[in-house]
């Protein structure tokens, strides 16, 4: 029977390393901490993660500035509202929330932010520099997963590890960092064949499909860390990921539940960019 892994409780000592590392530069240089988030419309678990994040700016001693734009915004208010953050000395990191309504094209959003406040990692300058590993943020989830990897003492050198989903917030950045910490990584998707036996073969398996309970017990290796990216609503409201736990528990050795397990860690690894955009704009090692 799987070990879990607790996201709640290795989030929260992110938190707390972040919020005395925060506490100690803001009286030792003066240096405070800011984060602006904007959110487009009135999208409701988009309003939830804003409310989370601003809760999570609290926790940890940061400025937390929110610009709520209504749905009828156009893409070039919001990208002047970018403009303006970008030259905000008080601002040290700007997220835009997504999804963003259709008449507003994310990809030149997200290429206004400047790459040194860009604490979601989305930007091509910080994705090409992760490609490199010569970067200064990681996308939160995948950072997120890394984190709880490393909380059940897995050396991942040398690992087969699999990835499922190949999307450019989760998937891709994720297969970079297991391979720059030396796993020998697989990336699968909807058009992969013989899932089941790659899965078989996984060491480390991280799932990210966005299909609830696609990965059962019966495709992961006995002994294997699993990872659940996902998050799916079932009819009957509850939450599940995108692993059948039940069945995938009695054969891994470590498993994240949902929720509870890689959720908590994405707004702690944004507080973690955070500080570290503010350290790197203030000139602090």
């Amino acid at each position: 029977m799987a070990q879990i892994i607790d996201g709640k409780a290795v989030s929260a000592a992110v938190k707390n390393e972040v919020a005395a590392e925060a506490a100690r530069l803001r009286d030792e240089k003066g240096l405070k901490v800011g984060l602006a988030v904007v959110i487009v419309g009135s999208d409701p678990a988009s309003r939830v993660y804003v409310n989370n994040k601003k809760k999570a700016c609290e926790a940890v001693g940061f400025q937390s500035f929110e610009y709520a734009l209504e749905e009828s915004t156009t893409q070039e208010q919001l990208l002047d509202l970018v403009n303006v953050l970008n030259r905000d000395d008080r601002v040290n990191g700007i997220l835009v929330q997504l999804p963003l309504p259709k008449h507003i094209d994310e990809k030149a959003v997200i290429n206004a932010i400047s790459p040194a406040k860009d604490v979601d990692a989305f930007h091509p300058e910080n994705v090409g520099r992760i490609m490199i590993g010569e970067y200064s943020f990681l996308p939160c989830t995948p950072a997120g997963v890394m984190r709880l990897i490393e909380s059940t003492g897995t050396d991942i050198t040398g690992k087969q590890c699999v990835v499922i989903g190949r999307s450019n917030i989760v998937g891709k950045p994720q297969a970079m960092l297991l391979l720059q910490k030396n796993g020998t990584v697989t990336i699968c998707h909807s058009k992969t064949k013989n899932l089941k036996e790659i899965c078989l073969g996984a060491d480390i398996l991280v799932v990210a499909i966005g299909r609830a309970n696609f990965i059962t017990g019966d495709m992961i290796k006995e002994g294997a860390v699993v990872i659940d990216v996902g998050m799916n609503r079932l009819d009957n409201g509850k939450l599940c990921g995108d692993v059948e736990f039940e069945s995938a528990e009695k054969k891994a050795s470590f498993i994240t539940p949902v929720p509870g397990g890689v959720g908590p860690m994405t707004i702690a690894m944004l507080m973690k960019n955070t500080l570290t955009a503010a350290k790197q704009q203030a000139g602090i090692e």
